[in-house]
C-alpha cells in the first residue's frame, strides 16, 4: 500500500469514526430511528420516545450541527427529517441486523423468517414501518 493511499485511508477512518460516534448512544439511535421513518415535529418525537425537552433539544442540536438532520419550520412547529443518505443506509442496515419482528399492521406483529431476513439483508431494503417498530421495542426495555 502506498503512503498516499494509507494517508487517505487514515483520514477516511477519522471521518468514519466521527460519523459512527453519532450513532453510539441509545438515545441518538432511537431519535434517528424515529426521524428516519418520516419527518416529525419536536412534539411528536418527544411524545413517541418519551424524551425530556432539554435532552431532546441537545441531541437534535448535535445531529443538526453534524448535518445528519435538517429542520423545516411551519408556523410555530419545527419539523425534523434525515438530511444525509448515509444515515438512512445505516438505519436500514441496523434494522435488518437487530429487528426480530416485522409489523403486519398497526396492531399485529409477526416473526421475520430467517430466509426473509437474509433476502432483505441482500437487497438492502427495510420493510416500511420496521424501524419505528424497532424504536418502540427499544423504548419498552
Amino acid at each position: 500500500m502506498s503512503g498516499a493511499v494509507l494517508e487517505e485511508m487514515q483520514e477516511k477512518a477519522v471521518e468514519a469514526a466521527e460519523f459512527m460516534r453519532l450513532f453510539s448512544t441509545p438515545s441518538r439511535l432511537m431519535l434517528l430511528c424515529c426521524i428516519a421513518q418520516r419527518e416529525r415535529s419536536v412534539g411528536e418525537i418527544q411524545e413517541e420516545l418519551g424524551f425530556k425537552q432539554p435532552a431532546l433539544s441537545q441531541q437534535l442540536a448535535e445531529l443538526r450541527q453534524a448535518g445528519l438532520v435538517e429542520t423545516r419550520r411551519h408556523s410555530r412547529q419545527v419539523y425534523y427529517s434525515i438530511s444525509d443518505g448515509r444515515v438512512a443506509a445505516v438505519m436500514s442496515m441496523l434494522t435488518q441486523m437487530f429487528c426480530e419482528v416485522e409489523p403486519t399492521s398497526d396492531e399485529q406483529i409477526a416473526p421475520v423468517s430467517p430466509a426473509k431476513r437474509q433476502s432483505r439483508a441482500g437487497a438492502g431494503a427495510a420493510i416500511p414501518g420496521e424501524m419505528a417498530h424497532w424504536a418502540r421495542l427499544e423504548k419498552m426495555d
